[in-house]
């Protein structure tokens, strides 16, 4: 067993060509959410995953073997419902009160422009109905937003001393 003990978020700093030679992991968010795990790699090596406690792995991350080599993670596809709203009976307006409702019940949830994602729920999906939302099962890659006081949330990690392309002046509006 190959064991991982880094991660390297997004391939921050490496090469293009690096990341394109690496091994590669499809692992489910179940799996994701988790700092010890084994899995099989692309080549077929059997990697024993030890991670820093309440790391979360994410889609295009890139870990490290303590032989050096890389594998890049993909987030495979798994069950979820996508939350679209009605143009017949309602306005994209409706998917930020499901949002909200959601947030409520501390369910993980992928926001989207036009649409959401979340775990499989029967319960969630009739409310959802009836807030007159268009529910539908598939298989896709989930990443659900990190929560308020995560690092940043799926691809959008930054220091402090980040730029939106605006000015942040003494009240720019939002802390760090």
């Amino acid at each position: 067993m190959l064991i991982v003990n880094k991660l390297i978020p997004q391939g921050r700093g490496l090469a293009a060509v690096l990341v394109r030679r690496a091994a590669a992991v499809q692992l489910d968010w179940d799996v994701r959410q988790k700092s010890r795990f084994d899995t099989t790699d692309s080549l077929g090596r059997v990697l024993g995953v030890f991670l820093p406690r309440g790391t979360v792995v994410r889609g295009g991350d890139l870990l490290v073997a303590e032989d050096g080599s890389l594998v890049q993670v993909q987030a495979a596809p798994q069950p979820v419902l996508e939350v679209r709203h009605c143009p017949e009976h309602g306005s994209p307006f409706d998917l930020l009160r499901a949002a909200y409702h959601l947030g409520n019940r501390h369910v993980a949830l992928e926001l989207k422009p036009d649409h959401l994602k979340l775990e499989p729920d029967h319960v969630l999906a009739d409310m959802l109905r009836q807030q007159h939302l268009i529910v539908t099962a598939l298989a896709a890659p989930f990443e659900p937003e990190g929560g308020a006081y995560a690092a940043g949330g799926p691809g959008h990690a930054h220091g402090p001393a980040h730029d939106h392309g605006h000015d942040h002046g003494p009240d720019h509006g939002h802390s760090h």
